[in-house]
């Protein structure tokens, strides 16, 4: 008997230690505001649904044509590294912006990655999204080009038809060759990675169709692909960005209804049914296309006491 309650008492304590590591870690939301020339935004949240700011922004943008920071993705390395990459201009450039922090407060030095130097009638690099490969320990970031007469144009201006492409890279220093990453036939942007078990990734993308315009899903067994066919839309057409988090056993898929000038989300436990949880979020006004990360509780109240 004494052993039994023994046994129970460290598996209540095991039970305990699991729930206060669950506590200590919250949701971090990556940001920028229009016209996005002041710098990377932050908003966070104890629960994955209601959001608060964090007030300021954290860096100034320098790099490229328009020195921008719009769609900032984010990634956290097993050392505690955040990198990040977000879009630098609307047109002219040829490449991404990178830098890295330790804390979220102190960046490094702007760093343009040029992954379309090869394509110099290349329209734009487009929301650049980061992914992180665990097996692998390297990074795939994934972003949307226009190089004209490149694709059948369908419906799209030249200047305007857009497929993904992407690198990978263990440091940014030394980068993989640019590569085509997904056709689906039409004009495509904004796509973001989600990993759900080994051998198991979903692609979630927009349809950048004048006829569409809005999110669509994809599935591959590697994180590059290649990936099925795109699903049949499952939001409302005029909606951008979209950001992925897991919340207990579902994922929350946010996007920017930009017309509506709201954030809506989508749950998702398969990412074929959808149920459309937009009058249940809270998202502040003015946020913009980001990506959302779990990171610890110390990190966000050390930026929370930064801006006091």
């Amino acid at each position: 008997m004494a052993n039994i309650i023994k046994s129970g008492f460290l598996l209540l304590l095991i039970f305990l230690a699991s729930c206060k590591t669950s506590r200590s870690d919250v949701y971090l939301f990556t940001s920028f505001h229009e016209p996005a020339n002041e710098g990377l935004r932050y908003l966070w949240s104890e629960d994955g649904i209601h959001w608060d700011s964090i007030a300021g922004a954290w860096f100034k943008p320098e790099l490229g044509v328009h020195k921008l920071l719009r769609d900032p993705s984010i990634a956290r390395t097993p050392d505690g590294i955040y990198h990040l990459v977000w879009t630098t201009s609307w047109k002219g450039d040829l490449g991404f912006g990178y830098a890295e922090s330790k804390d979220l407060i102190h960046w490094s030095e702007e760093k343009m990655i040029p992954v379309m130097a090869k394509e110099p009638t290349t329209v734009n690099v487009w929301a650049p999204e980061i992914f992180y490969d665990d097996e692998k320990k390297e990074f795939v970031v994934v972003w949307a080009s226009c190089v004209p007469n490149r694709f059948e144009r369908g419906i799209e201006d030249e200047d305007n038809n857009h497929r993904l492409y992407y690198i990978t890279t263990k440091d940014f220093k030394t980068i993989s060759e640019t590569k085509l990453f997904y056709d689906p036939g039409f004009s495509v942007i904004d796509a973001t990675i989600v990993k759900r078990a080994k051998n198991d990734y979903v692609l979630v993308l927009k349809d950048n169709t004048r006829a569409m315009r809005n999110l669509k899903i994809a599935f591959a067994k590697s994180p590059t692909g290649p990936y099925s066919p795109a699903s049949v839309p499952f939001t409302e057409s005029f909606v951008e960005g979209p950001s992925v988090t897991k919340v207990a056993n579902d994922y929350l898929i946010y996007f920017d209804v930009y017309r509506k000038h709201i954030y809506g989300a989508m749950k998702t436990k398969d990412f074929i049914h959808f149920q459309d949880k937009t009058n249940e979020v809270s998202v502040p006004e003015g946020h913009k296309h980001g990506t959302i990360i779990k990171v610890p509780r110390s990190e966000v109240t050390n930026l929370l006491k930064a801006r006091k």
